[in-house]
C-alpha cells in the first residue's frame, strides 16, 4: 500500500477518534489479516470494526489498495472527511450507526468505484447532493434517520444499477422525481416516515416490477394507490399506510400471490373485500385495518392456509364472523365494524383476539349505560398499583397481546391492544425502566408503561355525564437523550392522540414535547362525556424512527391516565372513604426528622430555635401543622393506652385523621407541632406493625412466598429512592427488619429515618460516629465510621436473609455455624445447599426466586462497599431484569475474623451508649450511638 492511502486512513481515523482493529493492521501493514480474506463474514465479523478490506492483485500483487471501509455502531462522532478521496479504490463505504454530522459532501460524487453507500443512522444534515447521481455503479444506498432537507435530486434517477434503497425517517419531502421511472433494477424500496407528498407515482407499478419489497407509510401521499401495482407480481412484503384524500379499491392485488405481508392501513380503501384474496395463499399477514371497507367476511378467508394474522378493524364489515378458522390463525381482529349474528365456536380456543359484542366492549358500551356508578378512574398504564400525590393508579399490568382487551371487574375501564410490532423479534406490549425520570415527585408512576405499535385504546365505563380533565402521563425512556450523541439518541417516537374521537394531539413526539427523554410531560385535556363512556386512543400514523434503538421498535407509549371531573359528583359510586391513622412520633430535637423531611435536616442545622417553625414550612408549604393541644386531645392526653412502642428519638402513639398517601414504600410524614420546645411528628399509622414482629414473634400474620418476594422486592426500591433519587441523596443507617412497618396489604414501608444522613454526591463517604443496629451494620461503618449508600446496601442483605429464612440474625439458642445468620448463609451457599435457608414454616416457595434473593444477600453484604451492588441494581437482580452477577465469595471479615468475636467486640465497644431495640425482645439487637455532639441527638 502506498504512503498516500495509510496518511489518508490515518488521517481519517484520527477525525473520528478510532482505530484499526486488532484482527488487521498487524505490524503497521494495515492490508494485513482479516483485511486480506474475501470472505462477507469475516469482513462483518463483530471482532474487525473499524474493518477493511483490500485487493493486493495490483502491480503483478505487488501492491494493495483498500476497496472497502466499514465503522459500524461506534457512535463515532465527526464529519464525513476529503481524505476519503485518497482511497480512489473504494467500493464499499458503510458508516452506518454513528453519530457523523455536518452535510453529506458533494465530493462524495467523485468515488466513482463506490457499489454501496450506506451512511444510515447518524446526524446528517442539510439537502443531499446532486453529485450522488454520478455513482453509476451504485447497488445499495441507504441514508435513512438523519435530518436531511430538501426533497430527492432528480440526478439520483441515474442510478440505473440500483437494487436496494433504504431512505426511511432521512428527512426529505416533496414528490417522488419522475427521473426515478428509471431505476427498474430496484428490489427493496423502503421510503416510509418522510414527507413525500403528491400522488405515488404510477411508474412504480410499471417500472419497479423486480421489487420484492415495498413501504411507504408514515408520508403524505394522495390516493389512490395506482392500479399499475398490479403488475408488481414479485412482492412478498407491500406496507403502505396512512394516505389522504382519494379512495382505493383492493382489485391490484389479485395477481400479487408471493405476498406473505399486506398491510394496507389507513388508507382509505373502499369496496367489498373480494373473495379473491383468499387466492393469496402464501400470505401470513394481512391488515386491511383503519379503513372504509364494506359487506361480508369471505367464509373461506379464516381457513387460508398460511395466514396467523388478520386484522379487519375500524371498517364498516357487516354479516356474521366466518365458523370455521384454521389452526394457523391465531390473532384476528374485527373490532370496530357492523359484525352481527352468535359469535364462533372457536372464540373460546385462547386465541388474540378483538371482536365486537364481547364484554362491556359493545357498541354502545352497555355497563352501567343509563346507570352511571362512577366519576374518575386513574390507571397505571403497564404496571402496579401506586399511590401518588393521594391518587390510587389502578394496576394495570396484565399482559396484552396483538389483539386483546381487558375490563376490570368493577368494570370502570377497559384497555385494548391492536397491533403486531414488525420485524422485532420478541413482542412486548409493556416497557419497564430503572431510569431516573426527572420532572415529577413521583419517579415511580413512569416506571413502566404500556407500548403498541398501533392502536391502544383505553375505556372509562359507567361515567357520570359531565366534563371531564383528562391526564395523561408520558415520559419516554426507550432511547437515550440526544446529548449522548448516540445513534441510538436518533430514535423518534411519534403518534396520534384521539379522545372522544376527536385527534387531540397529531404527530405527538414526547421527548420533544417533554424538551428531552427521563423527563415527566402531563397532557391536560376537558371532555364532555355525554353518554356514559370515554375513550382514549393512542393511534400509530406510521411516524418516528422504525428501527431505532432496536428493529421493530415503534408507536405508542403511555405511563398513566388520571381522569376527573369537573363537576360535583352524585354517582353512586363516587364516594370513597379517604381514612387512615396517623402516627405521632415525639421527638427530642428538629435535626431528626423523617425522609421526606430530609431536606430539613440540612437547614435547620444553621437556624436558631425560634426560626424552626419558619423553616420547615418553607421547605414543605403544605406540611399540616397541628397545636400541641389537638394532639393531646387525640390521643387522650398521651394515655398510655395509645401509645404503641418506642422510636430511635421518642414514644410512638396512634391517632385518626384524614390522609393523603404519597410513597409507596416509605412512611408518610403527615404534619408537624412547634409550640415552645415541643417537638412533635404525625406520621401515617400501619396497622400490621413491623416486619421483625410478624417474622420473629408470635403474629396472626402469614407470610407466604409471594408477599415475602415482595416485601424484599418493594423495600429495595424504597432503598434505592433514598439513595438515587432523591436530591439529596439519604443514607437510612438502620436498614433493619424492625424498621420496615407493613401496611393493610402488607406492603413495606421504611420507617424511623431518626439516623437518616445527607449524603453529597461529591464525597466518596461521610465520616461519622457509628450508629444503627448490631447485626446490620457494614464492617467499614462499624470499624472506622466510614458511611456511604453501601452501609444500607449492607443491611439490606441482612433483611433478605431475614425474611428468606424467617429468623433473626442471631439466635444464641441454635448450635455452632447457625448462630449467625450471614455466616450459616454462607456455609450452605459454599454446600450449593442454598435452600435449605428457606423458612421450614413455608408449605411452598418459588425455588428460582429463593436462589435469587440468597444471591444478591451475599452480593450486598460483600466486604468492600465497591462489590456491593447499587440498589437500583438489586431492584432489577430481584425482578429478573438482570443476572445476579458480580464476584461472590466469602467475604474476608467472615474469614479473617472469628464472627462471634467481632459481633462481641461491636458490642462491647459500644456498651456504654447503646439501648436495646424496640420492646428488647429475645434476639437482643444492640442500638449503637455515639455520644451527642455537635448537632446530634442522642438515641434515648
Amino acid at each position: 500500500m502506498n504512503g498516500e492511502t495509510v496518511r489518508a486512513l490515518n488521517s481519517i481515523f484520527q477525525q473520528w477518534d478510532t482505530q484499526a482493529a486488532d484482527t488487521w493492521n498487524i505490524s503497521g501493514e494495515p492490508c494485513s489479516g482479516f483485511a486480506l480474506s474475501q470472505s462477507d463474514s469475516v469482513f462483518d465479523d463483530p471482532s474487525n470494526n473499524p474493518a477493511i478490506k483490500c485487493d493486493c492483485s495490483f502491480r503483478n500483487n505487488t501492491l494493495c489498495h483498500i476497496t472497502s471501509l466499514r465503522v459500524y455502531a461506534l457512535d463515532k462522532r465527526g464529519v464525513i472527511p476529503e481524505e476519503l478521496l485518497d482511497l480512489p479504490y473504494l467500493t464499499f463505504l458503510k458508516l452506518d450507526r454513528n453519530f457523523f454530522s455536518g452535510r453529506l459532501p458533494a465530493f462524495i460524487g467523485n468515488m466513482s468505484r463506490l457499489g454501496l453507500l450506506s451512511i444510515s443512522h447518524n446526524d446528517l444534515s442539510g439537502p443531499i447532493p446532486k453529485e450522488l447521481g454520478n455513482l453509476k455503479d451504485l447497488y445499495y444506498l441507504g441514508f435513512g434517520v438523519n435530518n436531511f432537507s430538501g426533497t430527492l435530486p432528480p440526478e439520483l434517477g441515474n442510478l440505473v444499477k440500483l437494487g436496494e434503497l433504504s431512505i426511511n425517517s432521512c428527512g426529505l419531502g416533496g414528490e417522488i422525481p419522475s427521473t426515478f421511472a428509471n431505476l427498474v433494477e430496484l428490489r427493496t424500496v423502503w421510503a416510509s416516515d418522510n414527507a413525500f407528498t403528491g400522488k405515488i407515482p404510477d411508474f412504480v407499478g410499471n417500472k419497479w416490477t423486480k421489487l420484492t419489497s415495498l413501504r411507504f407509510q408514515g408520508n403524505s401521499f394522495e390516493g389512490p394507490i395506482p392500479s399499475s401495482f398490479a403488475n408488481l407480481t414479485s412482492l412478498n412484503s407491500l406496507r403502505i399506510g396512512d394516505i389522504y384524500n382519494g379512495s382505493s379499491l383492493l382489485d391490484f392485488v389479485r395477481n400479487l400471490k408471493n405476498l406473505t405481508d399486506l398491510v394496507l392501513r389507513n388508507v382509505l380503501l373502499t369496496g367489498f373485500l373480494p373473495s379473491y384474496i383468499t387466492e393469496l395463499q402464501s400470505l401470513q399477514k394481512l391488515d386491511l385495518s383503519f379503513n372504509n371497507l364494506t359487506g361480508a367476511i369471505p367464509s373461506n378467508m379464516f381457513t387460508m392456509g398460511s395466514l396467523m394474522h388478520l386484522f379487519l378493524g375500524n371498517n364498516s364489515l357487516s354479516g356474521a364472523i366466518p365458523s370455521q378458522k384454521s389452526e394457523a390463525l391465531q390473532t384476528i381482529d374485527l373490532s370496530y365494524n357492523l359484525l352481527s349474528g352468535n359469535l364462533p365456536p372457536w372464540v373460546n380456543s385462547g386465541l388474540q383476539l378483538r371482536l365486537p359484542g364481547l364484554e362491556c366492549l359493545q357498541r354502545s358500551f352497555p355497563c352501567n349505560r343509563d346507570a352511571p356508578r362512577y366519576s374518575k378512574f386513574s390507571i397505571k398504564c403497564g404496571g402496579p398499583q401506586i399511590i401518588s400525590n393521594g391518587i390510587v393508579f389502578e394496576a394495570d399490568y396484565r399482559p396484552l397481546g396483538a389483539a386483546t382487551y381487558v375490563v376490570t371487574s368493577a368494570q370502570n375501564w377497559a384497555v385494548s391492544n391492536v397491533g403486531i410490532f414488525a420485524d422485532r423479534q420478541n413482542e412486548q406490549y409493556e416497557e419497564n425502566t430503572l431510569a431516573q425520570v426527572s420532572g415529577t415527585n413521583t419517579p415511580e408512576l413512569y416506571r413502566s408503561s404500556r407500548l403498541s405499535p398501533g392502536s391502544l385504546r383505553y375505556y372509562g365505563l359507567g361515567l357520570e355525564n359531565g366534563l371531564y380533565t383528562v391526564n395523561l402521563f408520558f415520559a419516554e425512556t426507550g432511547f437515550p437523550d440526544r446529548s449522548s450523541q448516540s445513534w441510538k439518541s436518533l430514535a423518534r417516537r411519534v403518534f396520534d392522540v384521539y379522545i372522544q374521537g376527536t385527534r387531540r394531539l397529531k404527530n405527538f413526539d414526547i421527548s420533544k414535547e417533554a424538551g428531552g427523554v427521563e423527563r415527566a410531560l402531563i397532557k391536560n385535556f376537558t371532555v364532555n362525556v355525554t353518554e356514559n363512556h370515554l375513550e382514549i386512543h393512542l393511534f400509530w400514523a406510521g411516524k418516528g424512527t422504525y428501527c431505532t434503538p432496536e428493529q421493530g421498535y415503534y408507536g405508542p407509549s403511555i405511563s398513566a391516565i388520571s381522569v376527573v371531573p369537573n363537576f360535583i359528583p352524585t354517582a353512586i359510586g363516587s364516594k370513597e372513604k379517604n381514612w387512615t391513622e396517623f402516627i405521632i412520633v415525639i421527638t427530642v430535637s428538629v435535626v431528626v426528622l423523617a425522609l421526606i423531611l430530609a431536606f430539613s435536616i440540612f437547614y435547620m442545622k444553621r437556624r436558631k430555635d425560634d426560626d424552626e417553625e419558619e423553616v420547615l414550612l418553607d421547605i414543605f408549604p403544605r406540611l399540616k401543622t397541628f397545636s400541641y393541644s389537638e394532639l393531646k386531645a387525640a390521643t387522650e392526653d398521651f394515655s398510655p393506652s395509645n401509645k404503641l412502642g418506642e422510636g430511635g428519638f421518642g414514644s410512638v402513639y396512634k391517632i385518626a385523621a384524614i390522609s393523603a398517601v404519597q410513597h409507596r414504600n416509605l412512611v408518610k410524614l403527615h404534619g408537624c407541632c412547634f409550640e415552645g420546645k415541643r417537638r412533635l411528628l404525625v406520621y401515617e399509622y400501619l396497622e400490621n406493625k413491623s416486619l421483625d414482629q410478624a417474622l420473629f414473634r408470635h403474629s396472626e400474620l402469614h407470610l407466604d412466598w409471594p408477599t415475602r418476594f415482595n416485601i424484599c422486592l418493594e423495600t429495595a426500591r424504597g432503598l434505592a429512592y433514598l439513595h438515587e433519587e432523591s436530591r439529596p441523596r439519604i443514607v437510612h443507617r438502620d436498614v433493619k427488619a424492625g424498621n420496615i412497618l407493613l401496611d393493610a396489604e402488607l406492603c413495606p414501608k421504611i420507617s424511623d429515618f431518626g439516623l437518616a444522613k445527607l449524603y453529597d454526591d461529591r464525597k466518596t463517604h461521610i465520616s461519622t460516629r457509628v450508629a444503627g443496629t448490631i447485626g446490620y451494620l457494614a464492617p467499614e461503618y462499624a470499624m472506622r465510621g466510614h458511611l456511604t449508600e453501601k452501609a444500607d446496601v449492607f443491611g439490606f442483605g441482612i433483611v433478605a436473609l431475614e425474611i428468606l429464612s424467617g429468623r433473626p440474625n442471631s439466635d444464641k439458642s441454635l448450635e455452632g455455624d447457625k448462630i449467625y445468620l450471614l455466616e450459616w448463609a454462607w456455609v450452605l451457599h459454599e454446600k450449593t445447599e442454598s435452600l435449605d435457608l428457606v423458612d421450614p414454616n413455608l408449605i411452598e416457595f418459588n425455588e428460582n426466586e429463593a436462589l435469587r434473593v440468597v444471591r444478591v444477600a451475599l452480593l450486598c453484604t460483600q466486604g468492600s462497599p465497591s462489590m456491593r451492588p447499587p440498589m437500583s441494581r438489586v431492584v432489577a437482580m430481584l425482578a429478573g431484569d438482570v443476572e445476579v452477577n458480580g464476584v461472590i465469595s466469602r467475604p474476608s471479615y467472615l474469614t479473617d475474623w472469628d464472627f462471634k468475636d467481632l459481633t462481641g467486640r461491636f458490642v462491647t465497644e459500644c456498651t456504654q451508649t447503646s439501648t436495646a431495640s424496640e420492646n428488647n425482645d429475645n434476639h437482643n439487637q444492640n442500638m449503637i450511638s455515639s455520644v451527642p455532639g455537635a448537632g446530634e441527638a442522642p438515641i434515648q
